[in-house]
Order: structure tokens, then C-alpha cells, then sequence
């Protein structure tokens, strides 16, 4: 059997080849290097190292996976601010959903690293082409997030997992 790590690496190799074009084209050269997995095991490992597949074909969304390292990228959140700078365009708000607007077939890799991040108030996302809805837990969390996302797209620093006011230090509380 593969170690995970191993299979990471090979899948990320694969897709920076541009030769793979669906799950099946994945299976049958991974198959071919000798590692053999089904299709829930491929579709978790795609997740895992932050694969989308785009109008541009499959993406590695995520920092590469270190030389030998069994651990994916753990800074997820200048991930998140990287994603937001390149593909960002606008924010809006409705009611407990912030809406995000990016370039066509961009959507699906700003929504993955959204989802990664695990901002607080952030239930979940769902993307489209170029728009992805961001279900939030309230209508002032849905505003926050909003504002957390338009703030890293403008170079503003600080974690954008928590509000302002959760940034103080607990004296100030």
C-alpha cells in the first residue's frame, strides 16, 4: 500500500503535468506509476490537497506539498488572503449570505480556500462559474465576513478567522 504523503505528491505531479482532465484520466496514470485507489479514496485526496477543476481543467489551489512531508500546508489563511488579492472582485451582502463575485471559472478555488480558512459565522459555500454564496450563521456575521474578506483583498493584516473584537487581548474585554 501507498502512503498518503506518496500519493499526494504524485497526484500533485500529474495535474502540474496538464495532462489529466477527470477523476478516470487521475486513476488509470496513477495506476500506471503503480498506485492503485479507488474513487472516494482519489475524490478525499483531491480535497485534501485543495484540487478544483475549473474551465482551465484541474488546479492546485494550495502551497505544494513540502519534499518528503507527510502534512499538508498548514497556514491556510495567508492561503485565503492570496486567493482573495488574485481573484476577489466585489462583495456584497443579503441578509445571512455574503455573495462574492470573481472572474469566470474562478468561483470553485476562492470558495475551497473560504471553506479552509473556517472563518467564524462561515456555515458553508456554495460556487457557481464566477459568484459564490457564503452562508453565514447571522446577518451580522454575513456583514463580517464580508468586511473580513474585503479588508484582505485590500491588504489588511490580521487573522481573518475572528472579528476585531475578538482580536483584543483579554484585559481590554
Amino acid at each position: 500500500m501507498v502512503a498518503k504523503a506518496q500519493r499526494h505528491r504524485q497526484i500533485i505531479k500529474l495535474i502540474e503535468s496538464g495532462r489529466i482532465s477527470s477523476q478516470f484520466d487521475l486513476a488509470q496514470q496513477l495506476s500506471r506509476v503503480g498506485i492503485d485507489t479507488t474513487q472516494t479514496t482519489l475524490s478525499r485526496d483531491l480535497t485534501e490537497i485543495g484540487v478544483v477543476k475549473s474551465a482551465a481543467g484541474y488546479q492546485v489551489l494550495s502551497a505544494m506539498l513540502a519534499s518528503g512531508s507527510e502534512t499538508l500546508p498548514v497556514d491556510r489563511i495567508s492561503s485565503l488572503t492570496a486567493t482573495v488579492r488574485r481573484l476577489l472582485l466585489e462583495v456584497a451582502i443579503g441578509g445571512t449570505q455574503a455573495v462574492v463575485h470573481t472572474p469566470p471559472g474562478q468561483a470553485s478555488a476562492l470558495a475551497v480556500e473560504i471553506d479552509r480558512a473556517k472563518l467564524l459565522g462561515v456555515i458553508g459555500t456554495i460556487a457557481g462559474d464566477d459568484c459564490i454564496f457564503i452562508a453565514c450563521t447571522t446577518n451580522s456575521a454575513a456583514k463580517s465576513v464580508a468586511r473580513r474578506l474585503q479588508s484582505l483583498s485590500q491588504g489588511s493584516a490580521g487573522d481573518p478567522r475572528t472579528s476585531r473584537s475578538q482580536r483584543r487581548s483579554p484585559a481590554h474585554s
